[in-house]
């Protein structure tokens, strides 16, 4: 990964009375959230989540934080404390800890239920501590404290970091939601009060922070999906994340009224709500929900409420698109994608939107009708959070640049100057100290891709390669020449995938090849790698005038 600061050397020896803050990850991106604070030889990490695939990913399954910092320091590690149960929070937690699977895992109780069902899967038990809103714990060097935010899940929590270089405040992902489904607003007061004790770095969630004014609070939802349903005479399909309780929670209230039932479809969304319900974050009336084989029992009046709001290719919702589910969409079904589209997803999210809407179903969306509300803070509540907290430094997180560059641009409108803004990169050190923010290095830090069963050993070459293939073609092309005399005696024989199947296509490149190996024998150069080189060079040539492409080209020449 590329820094804006080359030059900058790895970070020296911690000094005394200095926290060190790190982030692996989640800093330029939406996703691989993990930051390592460390202080006096110890470390606390908070949040281990994952970064899902993109275009220029092909075959890729998940990106992880890169660990490789902490391989020789993973005995140093005090707790892990989890923000919330997020994906892009908790998903990297079962790769991180087959290095050490003792560390003590922090969060709420929704939080760890999430995480214990997900380390089950992979057989891995690791101890955890229960923590709540109001709380104070101690953790090797550092004191935490913990605060209820408003988040799309329940029981998100912000924490206060306190050690003798200071205090920490990290708010993870949140808003200031007034009239909240569960009625736990954000802790305001909570923040009020420690910014009346001093915070010497605020560590502020930048998702909105380019949106003005302030977040449109669940509940709006409501009546918008009360009229989509009602309308509908056939199926009505919502598709959310697995793990937005307050969504699924309006979805089924919604359809009971209208005298639906309600169905959970893909493996995370049946989970997670059953975890919900039995931890009373989501109430459910008698008999509204129904199991995925009694679908076609209640015909038309049902509402299922499935994975894939982002257009993931093995979703519930890419496969029913696809019509290679066992659930059909058809004329008269709506399908309401009740998510906002996370950066770098469109195409798959519009690419299911159009197949959905090929076999006749009406797809609401947010573009067209209020079917999601963010559960991150725009301006007006940033801006908001200023102002309480008064902060001595900041140090934008989680979003893309042009969200943490905003972010930066609220803080100074709230009366920081540039220089107590902090805008970094993954890996790069921050170090507080004396009530003071700077940038003191920074460590190797690139991505971690999981392909299959492997990790970490595609590399961003063989992604490369990948796109190559994809976009550009193969051409292969095989010759035999005789050792001793040089002379072609075979060849080329020329394959290419990517290309039209016109078996004449290279026939003039066959000249040239041949020409060009016997100039190459007569001016000294023999080997077969090199000879090779010849015939990569010269139909990559002709390829790249003929036909304006730059295809993955593998020559081989062998001697007899």
């Amino acid at each position: 990964m590329n820094h804006p600061h080359p030059d900058l050397p790895f970070p020296p020896k911690l000094k005394a009375k200095t926290l060190r803050i790190i982030a692996l990850g989640g800093l330029g991106e939406v996703g691989r959230n993990m930051t390592v604070f460390e202080y006096e030889s110890k470390l606390l990490i908070v949040d281990c989540g994952v970064l899902f695939p993109h275009e220029s990913t092909p075959g890729i399954d998940l990106i992880l934080p890169d660990f490789s910092y902490l391989k020789e320091r993973m005995h140093d590690i005090e707790g892990i404390f989890l923000t919330h149960g997020h994906e892009d929070h908790i998903g990297a937690l079962p790769y991180l800890l087959r290095e050490r699977s003792d560390i003590k895992l922090i969060g709420s109780r929704l939080t760890l239920a999430f995480v214990t069902e997900k380390l089950k899967e992979r057989r891995i038990t690791s101890p955890t501590l229960l923590v709540k809103e109001k709380q104070k714990i101690k953790v090797g060097p550092f004191d935490l404290e913990f605060f209820a935010v408003n988040h799309s899940i329940p029981d998100a929590l912000a924490v206060a970091i306190k050690t003798g270089a200071g205090t920490v405040l990290h708010t993870g992902d949140f808003k200031m939601d007034k009239v909240p489904l569960d009625g736990r607003t954000t802790d305001l007061e909570g923040f009020a009060s420690l910014g009346k004790s001093g915070v010497d770095l605020f560590m502020v969630d930048s998702t909105n922070a380019d949106i003005p004014g302030f977040t449109v609070a669940e509940k709006e939802i409501a009546p918008v999906l009360d009229q989509v349903i009602r309308e509908t005479k056939k199926r009505v399909v919502v598709a959310s994340f697995a793990s937005h309780v307050h969504r699924v929670q309006q979805v089924i209230d919604v359809a009971v009224k209208n005298n639906r039932k309600v169905a959970y479809v893909g493996r995370s969304m049946v989970r997670n709500m059953q975890m919900a319900e039995e931890l009373g974050f989501l109430r459910v009336p008698p008999d509204a929900i129904i199991e995925k084989d009694e679908i076609d029992d209640y015909g038309e009046k049902v509402v299922l409420i499935c994975t894939g709001s982002q257009g993931e290719p093995l979703s519930a919702l890419s496969r029913i698109a696809n019509g290679d589910h066992q659930i059909r969409i058809g004329k008269g079904d709506t399908v309401i994608m009740a998510s906002s589209l996370i950066p770098g997803n469109e195409k798959s999210v519009y690419r299911v939107i159009n197949e959905l809407t090929r076999f006749g179903a009406k797809v609401v969306h947010k573009s067209n009708a209020l079917v999601h509300v963010s559960g991150h803070a725009s301006a007006g509540e940033l801006l908001h959070c200023y102002e309480i907290v008064k902060p001595k430094n900041v140090m934008p997180i989680h979003g893309e640049w042009r969200h943490m560059r905003a972010n930066a641009d609220l803080a100074m409108q709230s009366g920081l100057k540039e220089n107590q803004t902090v805008i970094v990169e993954n890996g790069m050190a921050v170090d507080l100290a004396e009530g003071h923010a700077d940038i003191s290095g920074v460590i190797p830090c690139g991505y971690i891709y999981v392909d299959g069963q492997t990790v970490g050993e595609i590399t961003e070459n063989s992604l490369k390669d990948r796109l190559i293939l994809g976009e550009e073609g193969f051409i292969s092309v095989i010759v035999v020449i005789d050792a001793q005399s040089g002379k072609i005696i075979a060849g080329p024989d020329i394959h290419a995938r990517g290309f039209t199947e016109d078996p004449n296509l290279f026939n003039e490149v066959k000249g040239d090849i041949e020409t060009a190996l016997t100039r190459a024998v007569k001016g000294g150069i023999n080997g077969t790698h090199q000879l090779s080189q010849v015939v990569r060079r010269t139909i990559g040539s002709w390829v790249g005038e003929e036909h304006r492409r730059k295809p993955m080209i593998v020559p081989v020449v062998l001697e007899v």
